[in-house]
């Protein structure tokens, strides 16, 4: 009977996982068949198709962001993945950061999601000294939410302020312009250190219309900002290029001189040769949907880390919070992961799996604390309910306890990583290095669910605020009425706990098959582990 349930939730995982595969290849057509014909009618590739020529054949592309403005912007209509795509990939062997309008989504207009998400590339290219390539097709800021994109720290303005920083990091950005850079965003290209332009795109910080309006002057798109004035008459134009696939081939060649290009193959890509102790499709037998079943957080360990390589850090205490030292595809981490098993101990007892207490907190923090101390990458595995509560828990400490370990992973300064392979509730989530914490990458499982509390919990919370606030008379309402806004609160609670709120709000970089977290994380340990730029180009006054 058990081997029936067990593979009735595993058939349910499966099918649940595949849905979320099925929707993402539909995020990927963008603007659909009818967006990619316009391209093409414009002489312009989609873009997609503009990667495929950029990026290296038969090179993983580890793209952040796919579900960035899912269902967030319904009025306006489907906005795929924020109208650009963001990701890791290699050019000419060297791992870039690309950042690529698609024109194909509201002419590549930016929506708030959209600012964010290359705000985001752009914090991962500098923490990881990766080279920076965009491909500029945009209309620029979607006029109607203009309020929501321009003016805020972290809105439009911010992307050109870190366009320069990260110049003066010394890292290099490129910037090809295959169809429209306008008002604000023609800055964007200016401030990298390299800018193509194809024939037929413009550049300008208004356009004809505007100008206008604005002066009463009438010219012409072409005359105005097009690429052959850029390249002949204003000089603002580095390479002027007949298409895009001669301008993708430019870039190519441009990127082939970085110094890191030369090296080679063989100190670039270490091969893998390892092998995880047991097969990571196995993930889906060890796992539920609904999150209900207990597993032993060393099993789910043993399909990612490399077999015979992990030594667990005091394994006999703390035993909610497994910590251990392993090496991943050759390289070596240190991992701290929520045990989803009931455990004993002699001072505490029966111990709840997925909770955090005070001895495991203590732990982890030490744990932390070390691989600071000898600069080992930490991998967060998030299945975590919370901080243990009671009077028991407040006596051991909990909150001091707690304040440690989310001391301990705010200042630290080694990369971290996350994976959120379950629930992600409450200050677990600050504790297990959540999106606030400043992780270079964070990765869910279709299963993972973020909240405050638990859907239960807080429509509880909630009845149970207006019941009193009924009784005091501050609100009439009737014992009905409160139910029905406890149903409510329930099941608005529910569909924001789904990962994919999560994922296009920004909180999470990708959603990924648990089978594939392995080599998700061999492939982005590299990425983390590049040295910062060491050298810093600087110049004094400048006559113009």
């Amino acid at each position: 009977m058990s081997r029936i349930s067990t593979s009735s939730s595993s058939e349910v995982l499966r099918a649940h996982c595949a849905a979320i595969a099925k929707e993402e290849a539909v995020l990927r057509e963008g603007g659909g068949k009818a967006g990619h014909e316009r391209q093409r009618k414009m002489g312009r590739l989609p873009v997609r198709e503009r990667l495929s020529l950029l990026l290296d054949k038969n090179s993983p592309f580890f793209e952040i962001g796919l579900w960035a403005a899912y269902k967030m912007y319904e009025q306006w209509g489907k906005i795929p993945a924020a109208g650009v795509v963001a990701g890791i990939g290699n050019v000419e062997g060297v791992p870039c950061m690309i950042i690529a309008n698609d024109a194909t989504v509201k002419a590549g207009a930016f929506f708030p999601q959209t600012t964010k998400k290359v705000i985001h590339a752009q914090r991962i290219a500098f923490e990881c000294s990766l080279p920076i390539v965009y491909l500029v097709d945009s209309a620029g800021v979607f006029l109607p939410m203009q309020d929501e994109i321009f003016p805020d720290e972290d809105d439009f303005g911010r992307i050109f302020r870190n366009n320069s920083v990260i110049s003066a990091a010394g890292i290099p950005q490129f910037a090809a312009i295959m169809g429209n850079c306008v008002a604000g965003g023609a800055y964007l290209p200016v401030l990298c250190d390299k800018i193509l332009m194809t024939k037929g795109s413009g550049l300008y910080l208004a356009g004809p219309s505007l100008v206008k309006a604005a002066i009463g002057q009438i010219v012409d798109a072409e005359e105005l900002g097009g690429a052959q004035m850029h390249a002949e008459i204003s000089g603002t134009v580095d390479f002027y290029e007949k298409d895009d696939p001669s301008c993708l081939k430019r870039l190519r060649s441009l990127i082939a001189l970085l110094p890191e290009a030369k090296e080679p193959e063989a100190s670039r890509v270490p091969k893998e040769t390892a092998k995880p102790a047991k097969n990571p499709d196995g993930i889906y037998d060890l796992i539920s949907f609904d999150g209900q079943k207990q597993y032993d957080v060393r099993d789910l360990l043993a399909t990612v880390v490399d077999a015979n390589s992990g030594d667990e850090y005091k394994a006999d205490y703390g035993k909610t919070i497994v910590t251990a030292y392993a090496h991943i595809g050759g390289r070596p981490v240190g991992i701290v992961a929520n045990q989803r098993l009931q455990v004993r101990t002699k001072k505490e007892g029966i111990q709840m799996g997925g909770v955090i207490y005070s001895d495991s907190a203590d732990k982890a923090a030490r744990f932390v604390m070390d691989c600071n101390q000898t600069s080992l990458p930490i991998i967060f595995f998030q299945d975590v309910t919370g901080f243990m509560v009671g009077r028991d828990a407040e006596e051991s400490g909990i909150i001091r306890s707690g304040a440690k370990l989310v001391n301990a992973v705010s200042n630290s300064v080694v990369p971290k990583i996350t994976v959120v392979v379950g629930g992600s509730f409450g200050a677990g989530n600050y504790a297990m290095c959540g999106k606030a914490y400043d992780p270079r990458f964070i990765v869910a499982w279709p299963t993972a669910r973020y909240a405050v509390m638990g859907a239960a919990q807080a429509s509880d919370t909630v009845f149970a605020i207006l019941a009193r606030a009924r009784e005091r008379g501050d609100k009439k309402a009737t014992h009905d009425e409160l139910e029905e806004l406890r149903a409510k609160v329930k099941q608005s609670y529910e569909e924001q706990t789904d990962i994919r709120y999560g994922a296009a709000h920004g909180w999470v970089d990708a959603i990924i098959q648990p089978h594939e977290t392995r080599n998700i994380l061999a492939q982005v340990l590299p990425y983390v582990s590049r040295p910062t730029p060491k050298g810093h180009f600087h110049t004094g006054v400048i006559q113009v």
